[in-house]
């Protein structure tokens, strides 16, 4: 059992994230996760998270406040307990628009290796 004690929890910087703060709660330098990484993300009054094409399969989780998450065309706000699936690749935009700080639970798939190749059947 790995524990990772908020307190204790390192934040990151991620790209394009105005007004936000993020946390790395398991997987990547956190703990020895390896399908995917968990992090937690506080995001001021005015900020977000730029549009930008997700790198992998993500779930967003709210925790407390409210949030526009824009994807695929549809723009949607999402409060606490309301959860967010994007396949790998979808144009995604999150804003705060809300005068309260909202916190936001997110998962993230870690890249698969491609694929090996089976070599050629040597009997043929």
């Amino acid at each position: 059992m790995q524990v990772t004690r908020f307190t204790a929890a390192k934040t990151y910087h991620p790209p394009k994230h105005p007004g936000a703060v993020a946390y790395r709660l398991q997987g990547m330098e956190a703990s020895p996760v390896q399908d995917f990484w968990v992090g937690m993300s506080h995001f001021l009054p005015g900020g977000g998270a730029d549009e930008t094409p997700t790198g992998e399969e993500t779930v967003y989780v709210v925790l407390d406040g409210e949030l526009v998450v824009r994807a695929d065309g549809r723009e949607e706000v999402i409060g606490p307990h309301d959860s967010v699936h994007l396949p790998k690749g979808a144009l995604r935009r999150v804003d705060n628009r809300s005068a309260s700080p909202a916190t936001l639970l997110v998962i993230i798939g870690n890249p698969r290796p491609a694929a090996a190749h089976p070599a050629p059947d040597a009997a043929t």
